[in-house]
């Protein structure tokens, strides 16, 4: 059972319980995006210019939507598509690895020791699974 307070009159339109927990729960996702958005990046501006700063919230609102659609498309059975930015980064984005060409191929070689190699290949290969839009 969950319960929530509100200061918005009983009845009318858009006022029942359904409606309340409806905009309730909006006002939740909003706020998760927020957090996340300062996770990615969003925390302090680190430029003194305002154009500057412009660009550096495009790029971490492009960072967000791009995580959040490897999440939604690679990591589909996977708790790992609830993760938050920073276990994301420590787990899967900063895991070593090489990339190497050969007979006109690149290979990505990732460590064989490392506890969260094994997700990361998974998803690579779900994502290049996917037909390419167009």
């Amino acid at each position: 059972m969950t319960a929530f307070a509100t200061d918005t009159p009983p009845g009318g339109p858009h006022r029942q319980l359904a409606d309340l927990e409806l905009r309730h729960r909006r006002r939740a996702r909003a706020e998760d995006r927020i957090r996340a958005a300062k996770d990615t990046g969003l925390t302090n501006l680190p430029l003194h210019e305002l154009d500057q700063n412009r660009i550096w919230c495009a790029i971490v609102a492009l960072a967000r939507e791009l995580t959040a659609c490897a999440q939604l498309l690679a990591l589909t059975e996977h708790s790992a598509r609830r993760w938050e930015p920073e276990r994301l980064c420590l787990r899967l984005f900063s895991l070593p690895g090489r990339l190497a060409r050969t007979a006109r191929r690149t290979v990505l070689h990732l460590p064989g020791h490392a506890p969260w190699a094994a997700l990361l290949a998974e998803a690579i290969t779900t994502l290049r699974a996917r037909a390419a839009p167009g």
